[in-house]
């Protein structure tokens, strides 16, 4: 097991492809966290989130806060979900899963220290993009008046959430991955659910009583659970779980997915 986990660390680490995706997703957050934290802070007259004339709308500090620093498990989990499924399809577009599976022929084993080796990689995204969030909301938010609070016990634990959240997002990827192991569909299928689906299936389930209770249970509502608060909690758009629940449902994503895989196409050859 232990050669296995070096093994899959390795394949993940010794290209460039993961530090790149790291880079974009750092800039991309830092601009996102700059752009939301105005945006919540802008006055009446241009109409934001923290406008006085939307009372229902307006935010203290610690929601604003909450709402910005989040945006990494909110938005920012595409990142690491596409590295985590890539680990796995980039094997099967390349076929240097044939010698994996001659070196190792025991295949759940190899699935096994795939989802293991891919927490690291996951820390080091949620780390990454998190702290890149809060280098660009909280300046912005103390230029415009309001309390980064950064200091503050509960936010901190907020923020070391989020990095765990994300971490499990990529172990998600290399179940999703293990199921659909076809490279360009994968990042289609990922892109198109995390960014257009399930935002788009949250506000209509959330939309009526009889299925706004299935909205916090879609793996996205989940993550965002994890920390405790989102960008759709801090403004009443959604629900969310408890954290614990969360990072549950969340595992259980990864791993079910990942048993899907390999009862299907784990078991066929790959020769």
């Amino acid at each position: 097991m232990n050669a296995a986990l070096r093994t899959e660390y390795r394949k993940l680490v010794t290209t460039r492809l993961w530090w790149v995706l790291l880079i974009v997703m750092a800039l991309y957050m830092a601009f996102l966290g700059a752009v939301m934290a105005f945006s919540f802070t802008v006055d009446g007259a241009s109409g934001g989130f923290g406008s006085p004339d939307a009372p229902g709308l307006l935010l203290d500090d610690n929601a604003v806060a909450l709402a910005v620093y989040t945006l990494a498990p909110s938005l920012g989990y595409v990142f690491p979900v596409i590295i985590g499924a890539m680990s796995v399809t980039g094997e099967f577009r390349h076929m240097t899963i044939t010698p994996t599976f001659l070196a190792e022929p025991r295949r759940g084993l190899v699935l096994v220290a795939k989802l293991v080796a891919s927490l690291p990689v996951g820390l080091a995204f949620g780390l990454v993009g998190t702290l890149a969030t809060v280098a660009g909301g909280a300046p912005v938010l103390a230029l415009r008046g309001r309390d980064t609070l950064l200091t503050d016990p509960a936010m901190l634990r907020t923020l070391g959430l989020s990095v765990l959240a994300l971490a499990v997002w990529c172990m998600v990827g290399v179940g999703f991955g293990s199921v659909l192991t076809h490279q360009v569909a994968a990042i289609v299928s990922l892109l198109a659910f995390t960014q257009f689906v399930e935002p788009l299936l949250r506000l209509l389930l959330g939309a009526f009583d009889q299925t706004s209770g299935i909205a916090p249970w879609l793996p996205g509502a989940a993550g965002e659970a994890i920390t405790g608060g989102s960008l759709y909690s801090s403004t009443g758009i959604a629900e969310l779980l408890p954290w614990w629940q969360g990072l549950l449902v969340l595992v259980g994503y990864g791993l079910v997915l990942a048993g899907i895989g390999r009862l299907t196409t784990w078991r066929r050859d790959v020769s």
